[in-house]
Parts: C-alpha cells; structure tokens; sequence
C-alpha cells in the first residue's frame, strides 16, 4: 500500500496550483495532509473511490489536518483528548486491523522560540499517545514533525542550530520519540542519503538552492520494518512550500 504525506500550506491555494491532478497522480491508499488551513464547507474536494477525515483548527485559516482514505477504518479520533492541545486541528487517528495510522501538524516554536515551552509539552503529551497506542498494535505516524532531525536533514545546520525546528531541545525530544520504539523509515533505507528536503523557505530563492529542511517524515513502529517497501521524498512536486513524501508498506 501506498501512504502520502503532504503539507499543502493551504488547501484551497494548493487547488490552485494542481492539487486534484498531482493526488490522482499519486494515485495513494492514503493521503495525508497538514495545514490545510480550512474550516467545514470551505472547499468541496472529493475523489472517487475515497473517504475523506477532517480536523479543522477553531481559528480561521489556521493549521487543520485531514486523511484521504480508500480503506475503510474501524475508528476514527481526532485529537489527543487533551484540551491544551485540541483547539488547533493538529492530529487525527485511523484504526485499522493491522495498524493505527497518525497524521500530525507539530506546533511550531515560532520566531524568537517564544511557543518553544508549549512545544515541550505538546512532544511529551503526544509521545504518550503515540506509546499507548502502539501497546494495542503499531502505529504509522506522517505529518510536518517540524525539526530536522540531523545535521544531514538540514542544509545549513551551524546556522540554523538555535532557530526553530532545529534546537537542540526539539531535536532531543525527536530522538527520544524514535528511542520508544520507532523507525524514521527514510533514513532507514537511506542513512546517508544528503541534500534531500521536504521544506524550503519563500525566502532567498531557497528552493532553486535546495537550501531545505527534511522535517516531513513518516515513523512506523520498529516491528513494521519487515513490512516496509520503500520510502520517498517527491522534490520534483510543486503547491507548496514542501513537497510531499512517501512510505511503501504491506
């Protein structure tokens, strides 16, 4: 099967600039998305043969996830259940007989790392989540993790070591995530594979100097690996500030 992940910053620009035809290219199981930056009723976007999930953010035009499926789930959830952290549409859960499948939209820590606290809870609270469930069967967690995780993952990491999605806190709670039990499946069959990104600034022409982030990730519980194909990160596709990514699995 065929798992999609993708930060459309903005579904309705996204549309705009060919979402439906790269999504019937892509041709996935599953298609994920981050910052969609919708309310209800805002766009009407189906395709045949799938189901579509939902989480809008309270505040218009802000965050927002959702799961394009063709497979049918046993549950639905959205949310952690914490209130603190329920308000901006950051996560929703698939159950499936073999799997949970997990999109998430990590806070960012923002200019000046003044949300960097919040982030801190935010990373323990959904570790425990993601841990809770993966005592019942794995899990397959996609989204914006929002931290480059490594130096590689990162074109300019001297630079950029104090600047959010690269501190040396969040990179710490990142190891510590995959430290419970989790594969990041890119590095696992590319450890050593450099200058790949899914994120590039608006900013100083980034993305025509691949001067990017690898902050798009999909984790999967270290029991799947036998199960996992391949995984992919598509820099040739274009809608947004990042690109999607891939994992083949079962």
């Amino acid at each position: 099967m065929k798992f999609i992940s993708w930060n459309v910053n903005g579904l309705r620009a996204c549309e705009g600039k060919g979402f439906s035809d790269i999504f019937n290219s892509l041709d996935a199981d599953f298609f994920c998305l981050q910052e969609t930056k919708m309310q209800a009723g805002q766009l009407d976007l189906a395709f045949t043969g799938y189901q579509s999930y939902w989480n809008y953010a309270d505040k218009k035009g802000y965050s927002g996830t959702a799961i394009y499926t063709r497979h049918q789930p046993l549950s639905t959830r959205l949310g952690l259940g914490i209130d603190e952290h329920d308000h901006e549409g950051r996560v929703i859960t698939l159950e499936y007989d073999a799997f949970y499948l997990i999109t998430v939209y990590v806070p960012n820590s923002q200019d000046g790392l003044k949300r960097l606290d919040y982030r801190m809870r935010w990373e323990d609270d959904f570790r425990k989540y993601v841990m809770a469930l993966d005592t019942q069967k794995p899990v397959i967690i996609c989204g914006d993790l929002n931290v480059a995780h490594q130096e590689i993952d990162i074109k300019n990491p001297k630079s950029n070591r104090h600047n959010a999605g690269f501190t040396d806190e969040e990179r710490e709670k990142m190891t510590i995530l995959l430290n419970s039990g989790l594969t990041d499946t890119f590095r696992y069959f590319y450890p050593d594979q450099k200058d790949i990104y899914s994120w590039w600034s608006y900013r100083f022409q980034a993305r025509a100097k691949n001067a990017g982030w690898r902050i798009d990730y999909f984790l999967a519980s270290n029991r799947l690996q036998k199960e996992m194909k391949d995984a992919k990160i598509h820099t040739d596709i274009y809608g947004s500030d990042h690109c999607p990514v891939e994992l083949d699995i079962f």
